[in-house]
């Protein structure tokens, strides 16, 4: 039995990790911590788990093998360099870290203790993506020269994310450092090394992060990335194309077409079969530590999302391109 800690419910995803848990039955959740603790002492006794006030407590529990980290991501680094000294196996909400260095710091942490990690990019796991991939990887496009990527929904528009969302000191940012993760963690996957970033953002709703932003993104294979992303717009399907010198995908929600050069007729073509979805990210890290399993998305992919959002930000607010290193 794999007995796990729930660090905060900061986090909008943090109830649907917990009931995900729940509904495993090699997994118990035993504690529960919050940097809040009247709302952490309420999600304890609805999990039925104890409530632990103090995080250094609970992470010397004997009864706790793994933490799932929904606390706000200025406090990742801090929460997760403890755990992993604890010896506690690390399940995290993305973005890893606010900054590279941070990110370093979790590694080390990770590293020496020995245990699990794990950062949720489920957006890596959806057919629709492992096929862009696949056919990218093929060759069937040539060689890329645009990458589009939107993600959006209207949450700033009809109130329904948490007031403390909007809070840059404790959330680091807005639409980018959230909904803006899975464009920028799939450019990664897809494209390689970034070589320098543009950022135009805005303040839609007048609050005190970004609610709508669009980064531009060259990486070393002189593909250009556009990544956007909206807590502005209604009904947004999930959209990407990739543009190649010898082919186009074109994603719309679940509309697929491609076309290519080097398939037997010109024209487009919609797939009939998709590959089989992977596990979620929270699956993945249960099973790596019960059953030895890989873990796909770790310490590594978790860096290089956090060093496309940290140059993301200085672009913004020092309204200048940043160059990778």
């Amino acid at each position: 039995m794999l007995r796990v800690a729930m660090l905060s419910k900061w986090h909008v995803h943090a109830g649907g990790y917990a009931n995900f848990l729940k509904s495993l039955d090699n997994v118990k959740i035993t504690a529960v911590w919050d940097e809040e603790p009247e709302r952490g002492r309420k999600w304890a006794e609805e999990l039925q788990a104890d409530f632990e006030e103090n995080l250094n407590c609970l992470l010397s529990r004997d009864d706790v093998d793994g933490v799932v980290v929904d606390a706000p991501t200025a406090m990742h680094a801090e929460v997760m360099v403890a755990a992993a000294n604890a010896g506690k196996h690390i399940f995290t909400e993305k973005a890893m870290a606010l900054t590279v260095e941070e990110c370093n710091q979790i590694s080390e942490a990770v590293k020496k203790a020995g245990v699990k990690f794990c950062i949720s990019f489920p957006a890596r796991t959806s057919p629709q993506n492992l096929y862009a991939k696949k056919v990218v990887d093929e060759g069937l496009l040539g060689k890329i020269t645009l990458w589009r990527n939107r993600n959006g929904h209207d949450g700033s528009l009809s109130n329904w994310l948490p007031d403390y969302w909007y809070d840059e000191k404790m959330a680091g940012g807005g639409a980018m450092m959230d909904l803006g993760c899975h464009p920028m963690y799939l450019a990664s996957w897809f494209l390689g090394k970034p070589k320098r970033i543009t950022s135009m953002f805005s303040y839609f709703t007048g609050r005190e992060v970004e609610d709508n932003a669009q980064c531009s993104i060259e990486f070393e294979n002189n593909a250009l990335a556009i990544v956007e992303t909206s807590l502005v717009t209604y009904r947004t399907p999930g959209m990407l194309e990739i543009y190649g010198t010898e082919g186009t995908l074109i994603i719309n929600g679940n509309d697929i077409k491609l076309t290519s050069k080097k398939m037997p007729y010109q024209g487009w073509f919609t797939p009939t079969e998709l590959p089989k979805p992977l596990d979620p990210p929270l699956k993945q890290w249960v099973d790596a530590i019960t059953l030895g399993t890989p873990i796909l998305y770790g310490l590594e992919e978790g860096t290089k999302l956090t060093e496309l959002l940290e140059a993301a930000y200085i672009a913004h607010k020092e309204k200048r391109q940043v160059e990778f290193k």
